[in-house]
């Protein structure tokens, strides 16, 4: 197993939830329009998910310059971003090393088609739990962020194994929870989370699974 990551968390952090709002609010309703990953999911009312996710500049450098002084990222290293959605996190990734050769797949066509010019050509629609069509440790580092916890456990069997296989370096990161009131604030905000685990769970499913990367966990405190 690799190590215990925190790059994205202080991002996670500065937004504030009112999460019985949300539970109270026709969730499951919303959750059925969240998990189609339409123009609703990305771009409509906050309650169907993001409420309108736009570029802004400079938001996921933090997280591009922690992935890329981590693993070693030069002109010319390999970085696979699975479930990537509009890809902005590859597109800060650019403007740091323009050199890099980055791809990334989403099940979200109007989030990929939504994504940044300099982007938008290495993105494509794919499943993260469908087998890739990458040879063997292709890319120096396949990243994950937000998208696991969204399966279910076979398919997350599959999609860890794929990380695993195509990539030298892996990152991780989803959901998960530490005590009681963290996953009921995790039940009543996620709509399209499909593995509540906590972090005790997590871990043991990646060495079970065979994943050796490293991880990083958000909590809803």
């Amino acid at each position: 197993m690799g190590q215990l990551r925190h790059f994205v968390t202080p991002l996670h952090q500065a937004t504030t939830r009112d999460y019985l709002a949300r539970m109270v609010d026709d969730k499951v309703h919303c959750m059925k329009v969240a998990k189609e990953y339409g123009p609703d999911y990305w771009d409509g009312d906050r309650r169907y998910g993001y409420g309108g996710y736009s570029y802004m500049p400079g938001r996921w450098k933090p997280v591009a310059e922690a992935l890329i002084q981590t693993y070693g990222l030069v002109a010319g290293s390999k970085v696979l971003d699975v479930g990537c959605g509009k890809g902005f996190l590859l597109h800060e990734m650019l403007l740091l090393e323009p050199k890099l050769q980055v791809t990334g797949f989403d099940i979200s066509e109007h989030g990929m088609n939504s994504s940044t010019d300099l982007v938008r050509p290495h993105l494509f629609l794919h499943k993260a739990q469908d087998p890739y069509s990458f040879a063997d440790k292709e890319f120096d580092l396949v990243i994950s962020l937000g998208t696991l916890h969204n399966l279910r456990l076979f398919e997350l069997k599959a999609a860890l194994f794929e990380i695993e296989r195509v990539g030298k370096q892996g990152y991780v990161m989803l959901e998960s929870y530490r005590n009681e009131q963290e996953l009921f604030n995790l039940q009543c905000w996620a709509l399209t989370c499909e593995s509540f685990l906590d972090e005790g769970e997590w871990i043991w499913l990646y060495r079970h699974f065979g994943y050796s990367g490293d991880y990083e966990f958000i909590y809803f405190e």
